[in-house]
């Protein structure tokens, strides 16, 4: 067995060292945010992050993951509470088919919590490894931005004028 840390949370998994994150997240998990695309680390939909940087999990063999952080879609947000990124996205009307967001969303996370003042150069940079036929490119841009204002920390004075 190993154990993996998931959203801030450890779990035993029974899978063979060698299987990809994803089936794991998936099939043994039930975390269905992230989507299997093409297998090949090549589109982006399966998307996660581990130890806050953005990986393709149908490539990532868990044996590489023991004793790191991996954070999905689940982890950002509740459909009761959801995140910074996940009420953007929302707001902006991002999503068309939904198929490629998740794996979107993981990747802008990790970005702005690298860079929280990314510009549009960055965000789109930063996205292109990623394949949507959805047309929504630009609600995407705008919820990126959107996110990266929501996640700026309020100063005091900023939040006593609310």
């Amino acid at each position: 067995m190993t154990t993996l840390t998931i959203n801030g949370e450890s779990r035993s998994i029974k899978a063979s060292p060698d299987t990809p994150l994803l089936y794991v997240l998936r099939d043994e998990l039930g975390l269905n945010a992230a989507k299997y695309g093409c297998g090949l680390g090549q589109c982006g939909a399966c998307t996660v992050m581990v130890d806050g940087k953005a990986v393709f999990s149908c490539i990532t063999p868990v044996m590489l993951l023991q004793g790191r952080t991996i954070t999905t879609l689940e982890g950002l947000g509740t459909v009761e509470a959801p995140g910074p990124m996940q009420r953007a996205f929302i707001a902006e009307q991002a999503a068309q088919c939904g198929f490629c967001i998740p794996g979107m969303m993981m990747r802008a996370q990790a970005l702005l919590n690298r860079v929280p003042h990314a510009t549009d150069q960055s965000i789109r940079a930063e996205l292109q490894p990623h394949l949507c036929r959805c047309g929504t490119h630009m609600r995407i841009l705008r919820a990126v931005r959107r996110a990266a204002e929501d996640m700026k920390p309020k100063t005091a004075e900023a939040r006593t004028e609310r």
